[in-house]
C-alpha cells in the first residue's frame, strides 16, 4: 500500500496540465492536501488555457504555467534555439522552487517529464504510462473502475492517507469574473433566473442532436419560465449560430463572448444547467446547481456525488466507445436521450421545485 511521505512535505507540486474538465475533477485534491499539510506551499503546474481555473483557489499558493502549445508551435516553425531558450528558462524557474513532493495526476509522458524536471525528491504518478512511470519514484494505480466522479483522485488521496470527506469539486471564478457575469445578467434581463446550456465539446460523438437543443430552449421557457443562456468556446460559433437560428424560444447566445471564468460565474448563478460531457457542464456540479449531464460515447462517471446533479446515460452494446465510435456517425446513444426525459429529470432534482420557478 502506498503511504504518505515519511516527513511532511514543505513544498508540493501538483501536475495536471489539461483539460478543463479534468482540472475540475482533480480540484478536490487541493483542499485535501491543505488539510493534511496546512503549512505547506502548494503549487499547480498547468497549461495556460486551464490556468484561470486555479488562480483564485484559496488553498492554492501558486499556479505555474507550462506553455506546451507555445513550444509545439516553435518546434513546428523550426525555431529550435528559441524553443530551447524558453524551455530552459521555465525549467530553471521550476527547479528553483525546490519541491519536496510532486504528484503527476495526468499519468502521461507529457506530464511525467515536467514532474521529473521539477527535481522533486518524491515523485508520485497516478496511473503513469507511456514510459512516464520510469520518471517517478512511485506509481499509484487509478483504483478500481468506479462510476463516482473524481474516483481516481479520491483513490490517490486515500493511498496517500489524505482526508477524503468532503471531496467536492471546487471552482473559484474570482471578483472580476463575478462582476462581468453580473453585468451580463443585467444587460440581458436575466435577473429573475436563467438556464445554462452547454452543447459543445471536443468530439462529435459526445454531442447531442442540434434540433433537440432548439426544442429544449422552448421547453425550458414553458416548463420553468427560464431563458436559456448558451455557453461555449470561440470555436463553437458556427454550431451555436445554428442552434440560435432554430431555437423555439428566447436564447442568449454568449458562445465565445466570455472568458472561462466569466462563464464559470454565470454557471454559479444559474437556476439550472443542461450540458454534454464537457468542462463547463462539470462546473454545474462544482457549484451544486441543478444540473443534467448528457453522456453517450464517454462515461467517466454516473454518480455525481451531489443530489443536485444527475447524468443521463443509456449504454448500448458498443458503449462507451470513447474515441472509436462504431456507429458510422449515427451516435445512437445520444439520440436515445429525448427532450421530455431531460425536462422530467430537471423537474425531479432537489432545489428545482422549491425555487419559485414558474411551471
Amino acid at each position: 500500500m502506498t503511504k504518505a511521505p515519511a516527513t511532511a512535505p514543505r513544498r508540493i507540486l501538483i501536475v495536471r496540465l489539461s483539460a478543463i474538465g479534468d482540472v475540475v475533477f482533480a480540484s478536490p485534491l487541493i483542499a485535501s492536501a491543505r488539510e493534511r499539510w496546512p503549512e505547506a506551499h502548494i503549487a499547480w503546474l498547468v497549461q495556460p488555457d486551464c490556468a484561470p481555473l486555479l488562480l483564485h483557489h484559496p488553498d492554492l499558493d501558486e499556479v505555474i504555467e507550462w506553455p506546451l502549445r507555445r513550444w509545439l508551435t516553435l518546434y513546428r516553425q523550426r525555431r529550435i534555439i528559441a524553443l530551447l531558450k524558453d524551455l530552459r528558462r521555465v525549467v530553471r524557474a521550476l527547479r528553483k522552487q525546490r519541491f519536496d513532493l510532486a504528484l503527476d495526476l495526468q499519468g502521461l509522458l507529457k506530464s511525467a517529464v515536467p514532474t521529473w524536471l521539477s527535481g522533486a525528491r518524491e515523485r508520485i504518478g497516478l496511473g503513469a504510462r507511456e514510459g512516464g512511470q520510469l520518471l517517478m519514484t512511485r506509481v499509484v494505480d487509478r483504483g478500481p473502475d468506479s462510476e463516482r466522479i473524481s474516483s481516481e483522485y479520491r483513490h490517490l488521496a486515500q493511498r496517500l492517507q489524505l482526508p477524503t470527506e468532503p471531496f467536492g469539486l471546487s471552482v473559484h471564478p474570482g471578483r472580476d469574473a463575478t462582476a462581468a457575469a453580473e453585468a451580463l445578467i443585467g444587460a440581458h434581463g436575466l435577473t429573475a433566473g436563467y438556464a445554462v446550456i452547454c452543447p459543445f465539446t471536443t468530439r462529435p460523438q459526445k454531442h447531442w442532436i442540434p434540433e433537440r437543443w432548439a426544442l429544449l430552449v422552448e421547453r425550458l421557457q414553458q416548463r420553468f419560465g427560464l431563458t436559456a443562456v448558451m455557453l461555449g468556446g470561440p470555436g463553437d460559433g458556427t454550431a451555436s449560430a445554428r442552434i440560435t437560428a432554430t431555437a423555439r424560444g428566447r436564447i442568449v447566445n454568449l458562445v465565445g463572448q466570455t472568458s472561462l471564468l466569466t462563464a464559470a460565474a454565470l454557471i454559479e448563478r444559474a437556476s439550472m444547467l443542461v450540458g454534454v460531457d464537457t468542462g463547463l457542464s462539470h462546473m454545474g456540479i462544482a457549484f451544486r446547481r441543478p444540473s443534467i449531464l448528457l453522456f453517450g460515447s464517454t462515461c467517466p462517471y454516473t454518480e455525481t456525488g451531489v443530489p443536485e446533479a444527475r447524468v443521463l446515460y443509456h449504454p448500448r452494446a458498443c458503449s462507451p466507445c470513447r474515441r472509436r465510435p462504431t456507429c458510422d456517425g449515427a451516435y445512437t446513444c445520444m439520440r436515445d436521450i429525448g427532450v421530455d426525459e431531460v425536462i422530467a429529470a430537471l423537474a425531479a432534482l432537489p432545489g428545482v421545485s422549491g425555487t419559485g420557478i414558474s411551471r
